[in-house]
Parts: C-alpha cells; sequence; structure tokens
C-alpha cells in the first residue's frame, strides 16, 4: 500500500506555480475551476491509487469547516 508523499517533490517549485497561475490567467471564475477539477481528475487518475486518494481527500479537508445547509429552500 503506498503512501500520499507530503515532502516536497517538485524540482522547480517557482516553475510550477508560473505555471499553475499561467494556466489560469485570463479565465473567469467558472472557467478557472473547470480547469482545477479538469486537474484533479488527471493527476487523480495519474496517482490511480485509491488509498493514496483516500488520504489526499482527507488532508485537502482538513480544518475546513463546512458550510451550513441552505435552510431557505433555494
Amino acid at each position: 500500500m503506498s503512501h500520499l508523499n507530503l515532502e516536497p517533490n517538485i524540482a522547480d517549485m517557482d516553475a510550477f506555480y508560473e505555471r499553475l497561475i499561467d494556466t489560469h490567467n485570463g479565465l473567469s471564475d467558472a472557467d478557472s475551476q473547470m480547469v482545477n477539477a479538469k486537474l484533479v481528475l488527471l493527476l487523480a487518475n495519474h496517482i490511480g491509487d485509491m488509498d493514496v486518494l483516500a488520504e489526499a481527500f482527507a488532508k485537502a479537508r482538513s480544518g475546513v469547516i463546512a458550510a451550513a445547509p441552505d435552510c431557505t429552500g433555494a
């Protein structure tokens, strides 16, 4: 069983960040969210290990408080 690697693993972090920002340049918020969703699915498929993905989901969600349900019926 593999585990989620939380150690720095990108050789040129600045280049990665620049490429990530460039990927979103000029996009609307909705289009940027779509790119993020597609990127998550592409990288999850590349990882392919459900145990590693489950660890990543839990780590990404930790410390994030769920929004209260919308009780207005909207």
